[in-house]
């Protein structure tokens, strides 16, 4: 029997609605847990275990309608605004900002009868794939603490994966649900943007960012993320971003009519064997189950990459720039290596800013064309395993590869605002995870979803050695 903060958060719903265990039970478990781990690890930022009890107790309490999510304990990314919580974006110029008021996602988290755990650690303004910053310090891998958990949901991959959380929230604009998934051997989903609100995500999904970015669930199994993309999507009239879109329950015939096209590698950045063979392994795993997988390769990756740096780096850094302005010594070296990447370039010009965002509805285009016919993809997360703390190339393959290159493998999906789940599925030689990713048509997310949950019950999570 696996310790109750193992065990997937669907199984934890069942032993709360039958009375196995009350939420104050099941709250007390993932406090004995953050307290024992989370001094190591550093994945919660903001925790205070009597505040806990009191949602639990209340929890227990209550004589209205159980929701959906009731007493289950959650985390949420620190960027994403948590009413009475720590969210200072991993920044020293933000320092002891506790929001007012709940975002849109938190608001129905809590309406679902989640119990807030805390708030997690995350880069300085979400701007890196490791989660490190002045404010808070390092959050390790609880594969190896040597190892980063990626980022910029790193705090919240490492406390899930760790047992500390049974599920929360993250964001992702360049892979930050994704790559922490894969790094840490858990599950999460970049939803297609809007079907879970982005209100109050800080710093705000806006121009660029609103087709770009999206707040993501994350959980040790895809049935869970599906469990909370279920409880918190829907539209938010405020939002506009937000579609009318009901919930979809596709069957596994009906995805087993649609061609799912798998790929490697992009042509460009050679991936580890062991991320290659992850790929092949899950194709193998679908077909055994009947699924129709083939070897394809869309075109336009490498244009979809660089018009994402231009928005994400570029614009990015014409968004933080003001915001940090004065307070450049109280900046960290992870965020300041950001803003030099970004001022590499020389700023953007009104011209290029209209001719990116015309090329980028071209290139989408282009590839949902293509989606057309494969209307499933299936490829790796990134370029390599977790790395250590402080390692930015690698040599793959006989190839350099850089830091950021690594991780175009999500980046092409932000630019397309595309659902992409991801599943852990491989080991490293080193023994850390490796994930795959599951992508589908804009607004077609219920269908990457069930589909990952195929492989996901093929594989599934394994606790790591540090929980």
């Amino acid at each position: 029997m696996k310790p109750v903060t193992q065990r997937p958060a669907v199984d934890l719903l069942v032993l709360l609605r039958t009375n196995k265990i009350s939420a104050l039970e099941l709250a007390e478990e993932y406090i004995r847990q953050i307290k024992r781990l989370n001094p190591q690890i550093n994945a919660l930022v903001d925790f205070d275990a009597e505040r806990v009890r009191e949602q639990a107790r209340a929890s227990d309490r209550s004589a209205s309608p159980k929701g959906p999510l009731a007493g289950l304990p959650v985390t949420v990314k620190s960027s994403i605004a948590t009413a009475g919580y720590l969210c200072e974006i991993g920044s020293l110029v933000n320092k002891g900002h506790i929001p007012t008021k709940d975002a849109t996602v938190v608001v129905r988290l809590r309406q679902a009868g989640a119990i807030m755990l805390g708030t997690t650690n995350c880069p300085e303004y979400l701007m890196a794939y490791v989660t490190d910053n002045l404010l808070h310090g390092r959050t390790n891998n609880p594969w190896n603490l040597d190892y980063t958990p990626g980022g910029s949901s790193g705090g919240e991959s490492a406390a899930i994966a760790a047992g500390m959380s049974a599920g929360g929230l993250g964001s992702d604009s360049g892979g930050s649900v994704r790559v922490p998934a894969h790094f840490t051997g858990i599950c999460s989903l970049k939803p297609t943007p809007g079907r879970i609100p982005g209100e109050g995500h800080m710093p705000p999904c806006i121009g660029p960012f609103s087709f770009l970015g999206a707040i993501g669930p994350m959980a040790r199994t895809i049935d869970d993320v599906a469990l909370l993309f279920d409880a918190l999507s829907g539209q938010d009239p405020v939002d506009p971003m937000s579609p009318p879109i009901a919930l979809r329950s596709p069957s596994l015939d009906e995805i087993k009519r649609l061609p799912i096209g798998y790929f490697e590698d992009d042509g460009l950045t050679p991936v580890t064997p062991e991320t290659r063979q992850a790929v092949q392994e899950a194709a193998q795993a679908l077909r055994k189950q009947g699924f129709d997988v083939r070897p394809f390769r869309p075109q336009g990756l490498e244009q979809a990459r660089k018009l994402w740096e231009t928005f994400f780096v570029r614009c990015g850094a014409m968004f933080e720039e003001p915001l940090v302005r004065g307070h450049e010594d109280q900046l960290s070296p992870v965020f300041q290596d950001f803003l030099a990447r970004a001022g590499a370039a020389p700023p953007l010009t009104a011209g290029e800013l209209l001719n990116a965002w015309a090329e980028s509805d071209i290139i989408r285009g282009k590839l949902l064309a293509q989606m057309q016919e494969f209307p499933l993809l299936l490829c790796p997360v990134c370029a390599v395993p977790a790395f250590r703390h402080d390692e930015r190339s690698w040599n793959v393959e006989g190839q350099p590869v850089e830091y950021l290159d690594a991780m175009r493998y999500s980046q092409w999906f932000n630019l397309l605002a595309a659902p992409a789940a991801v599943v852990p599925v491989g080991r490293s030689p080193e023994g850390l995870p490796i994930g795959v990713q599951i992508v589908g048509r804009p607004y077609e997310d219920e269908t990457v979803l069930k589909l990952a949950s195929v492989i996901d019950h093929a594989f599934g999570y394994l606790a790591p050695p540090n929980s």
